[in-house]
């Protein structure tokens, strides 16, 4: 049953899934179509508000061009620009339409003569009058002439100034004298636009935003402009060379009522300083009556999205809980029914579980007790390997003084053959009565006798066995006390010592018996490494490295070989030939400054030659190691 468990706990987990995703997209779908429906009848009343403001700022200047056919100076300014280039009535016009322009608040005021060329102007003061311009080529002209009246947005040719553009022909007797152009600015009813939390955008024929809340929109164009478009634009010069750059509006899908969805690339202008969602918008438009112009609101997705959002997020949470609720309520049921059959099966867990831990504890006992015996028979085999340890070095040290009895008993019978010649002449000077000479024989004989006690000191200081205590032992002396043992070997073999040692000398925590043995073992193994050289050579160093003190054994040997390095300090391993060692030296010596805290290595230096390193704790002045 329990293999099956994954499984329906699997299953459960997937149905759980797929009723939380349908519930939640469908609270979302059923909230979004709601907000949707609320936001398109919000968006129909702005269309109305945005519609009429711009129908009440565009009105309020529509009847002013044909006022001025009722000027009877305009007129005649007019005819005789048409006839007679007189121009006398100039300057008066001029100082007419400049108070006209101040009164009304319009940007600019003007008259153009049948030829296209403007004769009057409210700017003729300025050093950019339109005075004298010839402007055919603009649509609003050829508009009015043809047809009575012309309305046109664009861009000032002379100032760069964007405006509304209202013509209106003007005749006499039926006789077509001019157009008079007003240009009025639209800017007082976009920063209006800017205060409320929706965007609205107006666009002309050609789908150029030409008025707009957010800034950035205006001149930026909703779809595609064709070479041809661009070459026309470029003869009239309504947007006086413009880059009219994409909006980047992308239609998403279409909803009742001409509503669509779109959105606004990222990389678009951006309406963020202004709007704090550039994104998904539910745009609707309307055409403006009179112009050819589409008036476009976008109202923003967000809010609609976050409470969809909101509302699904809730219907999975019900409906998680629910499934939970279901599944506790299941899951009750299922363990008051297991709840019987595991008491009867804990029961039977419980008798058995006392059966094993007598069973294990008796176990645990035995081999506590095996433990125990093992325990003390360790320390007794660490005793005797220590005791065994201990008699190595101690005959190691016999082995050494063996070797060195030779040349010890050389060095003995000089002097005692010396004693004995000088005892024996100063008996006859002594019988002769020369005092001087039997004083200066006797006193030849004591520092005879002195260098023979020296020897024979030393001897009985190496072979005395260890009592393996650490004390703060003087490593140069150390040095000097092994050189001094193995004197003679080292004349026998015309061995040159180099000796590097600092002051002041370092002091190591070892014992000096030990330390020595050691010692006189690497320098032995340097002058077997160098059997049979000329002039073998041997470098001893000593320095302090931070709390640490090294000792250093260096000869001009061959060196160490491959198989030397990788076996260097295993027991009964040895370069030497059949009775020349037990391969147990390096073995103890390792051992040996294992146990005074430090390390023993050997390598080959790099201009040749072994080279030994011992690394000893270093004492303190107050007589404490680290």
């Amino acid at each position: 049953m329990s293999s099956h468990r994954p499984l329906r706990y699997l299953l459960l987990l997937i149905s759980l899934v797929i009723l939380m995703v349908m519930s939640g997209f469908g609270a979302y779908r059923i909230a979004q179509q709601l907000g949707l429906a609320d936001l398109q009848t919000t968006g129909l009343h702005r269309l109305d508000l945005y519609s009429a403001s711009l129908e009440r700022e565009i009105g309020k200047y529509a009847f002013l061009p044909g006022t001025l056919g009722l000027e009877r100076d305009v007129l005649a300014l007019l005819e005789k620009s048409n006839h007679d280039k007189s121009g006398k009535l100039e300057p008066q016009v001029n100082a007419y339409l400049e108070q006209l322009n101040e009164r009304a608040g319009t940007l600019s005021i003007y008259l153009i003569d049948t030829n296209g060329h403007v004769v009057a102007s409210s700017n003729w003061r300025r050093a950019d009058s339109f005075v004298g311009e010839e402007l055919a080529f603009r649509p609003y002209f050829r508009e009015a002439m043809e047809s009575g009246h012309g309305r046109f947005f664009g861009i000032g040719t002379t100032r760069g100034e964007p405006g509304y553009y209202l013509a209106s022909k003007l005749t006499d007797d039926n006789e077509t004298l001019g157009v008079a152009v007003i240009k009025v600015s639209l800017e007082q009813l976009e920063k209006s636009w800017t205060t409320v939390e929706t965007p609205a955008m107006v666009s002309d024929e050609n789908g150029v935003v030409i008025l707009g809340s957010v800034a950035n929109w205006k001149f930026t164009t909703l779809r595609p402009l064709e070479e041809k478009t661009r070459t026309a634009f470029d003869q009239t010069q309504q947007y006086n060379r413009r880059a009219l750059k994409p909006l980047g509006l992308k239609e998403l899908r279409e909803l009742d009522h001409g509503a669509r969805l779109v959105s606004i690339a990222k990389d678009s202008p951006e309406i963020a300083s202004v709007y704090p969602v550039a994104g998904r918008f539910l745009a609707q438009s309307r055409p403006l009556p009179g112009t050819p112009w589409t008036l476009t609101v976008l109202s923003h997705l967000k809010q609609v999205d976050d409470i969809a959002q909101s509302r699904a997020a809730v219907a999975v949470v019900v409906t998680a809980l629910l499934f939970m609720f279901g599944l506790m309520a299941n899951e009750r049921r299922r363990h008051l029914k297991d709840r019987l059959a595991a008491r009867e099966a804990l029961q039977q867990a419980h008798d058995e579980l006392e059966r094993k831990v007598n069973e294990r504890t008796a176990d645990l006992s035995a081999t506590n007790l095996q433990l125990q015996d093992e325990i003390t028979e360790r320390i007794r085999a660490e005793r005797t390997l220590r005791a065994a340890q201990d008699e190595l070095v101690q005959a190691g040290k016999l082995a050494v003084i063996g070797q060195l009895s030779t040349g010890i008993a050389h060095e003995l019978n000089q002097p005692l053959a010396a004693l004995r010649t000088l005892s024996g002449n100063g008996v006859r000077f002594l019988d002769r009565g020369d005092f001087n000479t039997v004083r200066t024989n006797l006193e030849r004989i004591a520092q005879l006798t002195d260098r023979m006690g020296l020897i024979t000191g030393q001897l009985r200081t190496f072979a005395r066995k260890s009592s393996g205590q650490l004390q703060a032992v003087p490593l140069c002396n150390a040095l000097d006390n092994s050189l001094a043992l193995l004197e003679q070997r080292l004349i026998h073999a015309n061995a040159e010592v180099r000796r590097y040692c600092p002051l002041p000398e370092p002091v190591a925590l070892c014992d000096v018996n030990r330390l020595e043995q050691v010692l006189i073992n690497l320098i032995g193994n340097a002058l077997d490494a160098m059997e049979g050289q000329p002039a073998p050579v041997i470098e001893l160093g000593c320095e302090s490295i931070g709390q640490q003190a090294r000792l250093t054994v260096r000869d001009h040997g061959p060196g160490l070989d491959d198989t030397a390095l990788s076996h260097l300090f295993e027991a009964f391993f040895t370069t030497k030939q059949a009775g020349g060692g037990l391969g147990l030296g390096l073995t103890i010596s390792a051992d040996i400054i294992r146990d005074f805290g430090g390390t023993l290595t050997g390598t080959n230096h790099p201009e040749g030659g072994a080279l030994f390193t011992l690394e000893i704790p270093l004492i303190h002045k107050a007589g404490q190691h680290e």
